[in-house]
This record gives C-alpha cells, sequence and structure tokens, in this order.
C-alpha cells in the first residue's frame, strides 16, 4: 500500500467515522497541534536521559488517543469505540503535578524558558500546549468535543512547566527568572 492517496490533493482530508473537511478546519488545527506538541514530548523524552521518560511516554500515549478523539467528531457512529479523554488522565496529571511540585522552592519570581536542554524542551512543549488548548477552546465554540479535552491540556501544561523546573533542580542547573524590564 503506497504512503499517498492524493485524497488530500484538493486541501480537504477524511475524519475518522467519514466525512471530509478542509486541512484548515478548527478541528484539524486542533489535533494537528496536539500532533505537533506529541513531536515536542518526543523531543524532550529523547533529551531525558531516562528522566521522567515513564511520564513522558504516558503523555505521548495519550496525546495520540486526544489526536484520534479529535479526529472523531462525538456524533460518529461507528463500529470501533474510539478511546476519549477522561477524568482519569486528567487526575493522573494532576498527581504528578502534585508530586514533582512539592520537591520544588516556591516560586518567587516568573520563569523564563530554559536552563538544561530538557527543560528548554519541555517549556517548548509547554508553549505548544497553551496554543492547543486555545485551539480546542475555538473548535469547542462551534463543535461537540470531549468534557476532559480541554481540562486535560490545560493541566498537561502545568506539568510540563513544572517538569521543566524540576528537570532543571534534579540537573543543579538553577531556573532561568525574569528579572523585569529593568533587569533586577
Amino acid at each position: 500500500m503506497k504512503l499517498y492517496t492524493k485524497t488530500g490533493d484538493d486541501g480537504t482530508t477524511g475524519l475518522f467515522g467519514g466525512g471530509r473537511v478542509p486541512k484548515d478546519s478548527p478541528r484539524i488545527e486542533a489535533y494537528g497541534t496536539v500532533d505537533e506538541l506529541n513531536s515536542c514530548i518526543g523531543l524532550a523524552r529523547a533529551a531525558s536521559g531516562g528522566t521522567f521518560a515513564e511520564l513522558l511516554q504516558r503523555i505521548s500515549e495519550e496525546l495520540f488517543v486526544l489526536g484520534g478523539d479529535l479526529a472523531t467528531p462525538i456524533e460518529t457512529k461507528s463500529d470501533y469505540a474510539v478511546p476519549r479523554i477522561g477524568e482519569t488522565e486528567v487526575r493522573v496529571l494532576e498527581l504528578a503535578i502534585d508530586e514533582h511540585d512539592a520537591a520544588l522552592p516556591p516560586l518567587k519570581r516568573f520563569i523564563l524558558p530554559g536552563g538544561t536542554p530538557l527543560a528548554a524542551h519541555l517549556h517548548h512543549a509547554r508553549t505548544v500546549c497553551r496554543r492547543g488548548e486555545r485551539l480546542l477552546v475555538t473548535l469547542a465554540a462551534h463543535e461537540k468535543i470531549g468534557p476532559q479535552d480541554i481540562i486535560y491540556l490545560n493541566r498537561l501544561s502545568d506539568l510540563l512547566f513544572v517538569l521543566a523546573r524540576r528537570a532543571n533542580q534534579l540537573a543543579g542547573v538553577p531556573d532561568v527568572e525574569w528579572r523585569g524590564a529593568s533587569g533586577t
């Protein structure tokens, strides 16, 4: 079977369960950004040296589920049960946030992206995650999406921030603090 189908040459793409939409539709923008986020998680995992490897692998798998969730409109009828992001996945993120945040010193300043390569990758993933969250909000204003989808990305961006700080801490590298416009 060939990789290319030529069915998207007209600027449309197929959704799971049937139907075609423009490649720049809010739904495609949303799950395309989730796919981009998953690539960022892969970069972070590759740079991690094993730090957070299991957690990042789980997140990557959940983002794949979220992408499929978004590629399948809620009202789609199918013989195949489409996995959806649920409360369990959100709760696991919350537990991870609490665990890693408890090991960190309290924030006294805003944190700039940077420090170790792993922290920088996690900060990059956080910003892509926030964009994905914004796109899901836009999509949800026009179409029905899973009730936990936006919540999941909201929690994930918080976790990515905490993991970036924790990566720096574990490597003995200070967070890059914002000193303000005056540099103090």
